[in-house]
């Protein structure tokens, strides 16, 4: 999923848990990844137009993203894989030039993911997507890899752990003697100390995935409204939220409608949040801890 994972576990747990978390990685990004030509996603692409079977997993992450899609009225859109390509977000990021040649093709808008079919035929699933449409799981499939990685943990008899996919992360239990977990949430000039006792945290922003396409600085995260990288005076924002799906979906839709819009829409669903803004200044929205988040780095 272009991120690495890091797990905490107690001792005595930790290589049995490992593998266990390895695994169903390793399963997702077999069934999930745009970047590898022959996963279950990808054959799914190519088939445009076409009823295609697919498996459960896939079937599950695909219904999770509409109903993201469906309650965010489209600012979180799956269907966005085409208009990564066109910026030049064609392939991982750890092998994506820094500069790339410009772009003439006009930016075309979200909203594929409303003419999506899903058609069922006993214990068998098939999707047609619309023609030329293709899918990409940016902004949700790491969130349910790390809810699902908790679950499997749970049902090996770990009570305490901590799964983080390359920011989204999630919590169970507490460790001993300790009233809270502390997270890091990077900013643009510092890093902040973050407590969370349960549940999880996700950050979506651009300070990791930019590049400079013509003469167009480009990120990765597209405004399903125009089809193009979002214009915002945002770093990133962080949700803490129940599950890593939900925080992660949350994140990456308030940080594309914005510091106000953003803030309202974590506050329609109760969601609490810190908004980091380029120029280094930061608001919260919801029940945030401002009170005990700490600068512990300076980059």
């Amino acid at each position: 999923m272009g991120t690495i994972i890091e797990l905490l576990l107690p001792q005595g747990q930790a290589e049995q848990g490992g593998e266990v978390v390895r695994l169903l990685f390793a399963h997702w990004e077999q069934t999930l990844s745009r970047f590898q030509t022959n996963s279950e996603l990808s054959r799914l692409n190519r088939a445009s137009g076409q009823s295609t079977r697919v498996s459960r997993l896939l079937l599950d992450v695909l219904q999770t993203a509409l109903a993201a899609a469906q309650a965010t009225e489209g600012m979180f859109d799956p269907t966005l894989l085409n208009q990564l390509v066109r910026i030049g977000y064609d392939r991982s990021f750890d092998i994506l030039p820094l500069r790339l040649p410009d772009v003439f093709s006009a930016a075309i808008p979200g909203g594929g993911w409303r003419a999506i079919k899903i058609q069922h035929d006993g214990e068998q699933s098939y999707v047609t997507l619309p023609e030329g449409a293709a899918l990409d799981f940016g902004g949700i499939a790491k969130g349910m890899a790390v809810d699902a990685s908790l679950k499997r943990l749970k049902r090996l008899g770990i009570q305490t752990a901590l799964v983080n996919a390359g920011g989204d992360l999630a919590v169970l239990g507490l460790p001993t003697h300790m009233e809270h977990w502390s997270v890091g949430v990077q900013g643009k000039d510092v890093t902040w100390n973050i407590p969370l006792r349960s549940g999880a945290l996700a950050t979506s922003g651009t300070g990791r995935r930019r590049w400079q396409q013509g003469t167009q600085q480009r990120h990765h995260l597209i405004d399903p409204r125009t089809g193009e990288s979002a214009q915002s005076a945002l770093w990133s924002v962080s949700v803490a939220a129940g599950r890593c799906e939900q925080a992660e979906v949350a994140a990456k839709v308030a940080f594309l409608l914005g510091p106000e819009d953003g803030k309202a829409f974590l506050h329609k669903y109760g969601l609490a949040g810190l908004f980091l803004c380029e120029d280094g200044g930061w608001t919260t929205a919801g029940s945030w801890p401002i009170d005990r988040m700490q600068t512990i780095e300076e980059k």
